[in-house]
């Protein structure tokens, strides 16, 4: 399992998505190796999972640090194949000598390990965390919008990740709308899709959530305090029902820049926590429902099934994928992203009936049962089993061209 970017580097839902779909492989008694690029050259073992890191493959790994223009733009290149990655990750492959070779996303362990991985006949499965094989900012997003499809510098600076893609035999996206966004766009041609949503590791509720009385209803937020992420959609949306005492809000998570400094100023001052970085854990059984305002196309929302677990229930912008994982009436609501006025009708909606909380929050804990271990595992195991088959993939060289 070649892994962009997996613990103890946390950046986001990737490195946490990884380390799940890890555990769950091999707690399905599977044998893994994960292959991660790091400062330093080491093999370890992290919460039971075996890791071997080597030194970065490329000019540098971690793409958060600000870097000269120049070796920001020889850094996508390579990424577009790599050939000391295809010569580092051929050597891993051929020492650890596996069935399957998976890549849970790819910025640095780079494209080049599907080719490597079908040099030496073994067949390759990617999961799909992001856009950065279509868009090097790994967004899809442009002056505050976004793209309805790949620009033109984006996709002159991803011909090479499209061509290698034609090498993978399988396809992982935690929603359709993931994979339909490569699919669409020519990528893996060859290759056998799956919906496989995130794993959340257990229930972190044993009942549904009663019904808020005597009190105002609690509505929280937890991520990065960034425009694409929209907490201003719900401080707008807060300033619209303040002043009734019937609502309170809990903003978790924080920012580095003006946007972030503003938003504490954007929220009705009387009605509002803001509680910083904030463990998940601790701080979902402080919520009666989550609002995960996104103007941004997520690809899953991981933030939303982590509610579920705790019997949250979630109202969510219609963005991206988002929309696959709330049911309307069920576990929560979907509002047209950026609506401000949607979202304050539907948190008055439950303010004027509580009981509804209490509704959403047992539709949201059965939910949660769709993405616990042995579901998602038995999912992977049946999808790997297919690839795996010996008729589906042979070393390039020996069929003369990069399929059967």
């Amino acid at each position: 399992m070649a892994a962009a970017a997996f613990p103890p580097f946390m950046d986001g839902g990737g490195p946490v998505s990884a380390m799940l779909v890890a555990r769950l492989l091999l707690g399905a008694g599977h044998d893994l190796l994960v292959i991660n690029v790091a400062d330093e050259a080491k093999d370890e073992v992290l919460d039971g999972v075996p890791v071997r890191r080597l030194e970065t493959l490329n000019l540098y790994w971690n793409y958060r640090v600000p870097r000269p223009a120049w070796k920001k733009a020889a850094w996508h290149a390579l990424e577009n194949f790599n050939p000391r990655a295809f010569l580092a990750m051929r050597r891993e492959i051929v020492r650890f000598k596996p069935d399957l070779v998976l890549t849970d996303s790819i910025e640095n362990v780079n494209v080049a390990t599907w080719g490597a991985a079908r040099a030496a006949g073994v067949p390759v499965c990617h999961i799909l965390r992001s856009t950065f094989l279509l868009c090097w900012k790994g967004s899809m997003m442009r002056g505050g919008e976004n793209c309805a499809g790949a620009c033109g510098s984006c996709k002159a600076t991803s011909i090479g990740k499209k061509a290698m893609s034609r090498l993978v035999d399988g396809v992982v996206g935690e929603t359709d709308f993931i994979i339909a966004r490569h699919t669409d766009a020519g990528y893996f041609p060859n290759a056998e899709t799956r919906r496989i949503p995130g794993v959340v590791p257990r229930l972190m509720a044993d009942a549904p959530r009663p019904a808020p009385e005597g009190r105002p209803l609690r509505i929280g937020f937890i991520g990065v305090h960034t425009p694409m992420k929209g907490p201003h959609i719900l401080a707008e949306a807060a300033r619209m029902i303040a002043g009734s005492g019937r609502a309170e809000f809990l903003i978790a998570g924080s920012g580095q820049d003006a946007y972030a400094e503003a938003l504490h100023s954007q929220f009705p001052e009387a009605d509002t926590r803001f509680l910083g970085w904030s463990d998940p854990d601790a701080f979902f059984p402080q919520i009666d429902v989550l609002v995960v305002p996104s103007l941004f196309q997520e690809p899953f929302g991981r933030v939303i099934v982590e509610a579920f677990a705790h019997a949250v229930p979630v109202i969510g912008a219609r963005s991206g994928g988002i929309a696959e994982t709330i049911e309307d009436g069920f576990n929560g609501y979907a509002v047209a992203p950026g609506d401000a006025g949607a979202l304050a009708a539907t948190l008055g909606r439950l303010i004027d009936s509580p009981e509804m909380v209490a509704s959403l929050s047992a539709g949201a804990l059965s939910s949660a049962r769709r993405y616990l271990p042995p579901i998602l595992s038995a999912a992977y195991t049946e999808f790997f089993d297919r690839l795996v088959q010996p008729s589906r993939v042979a070393p390039a060289v020996a069929a003369g061209n990069i399929r059967r």
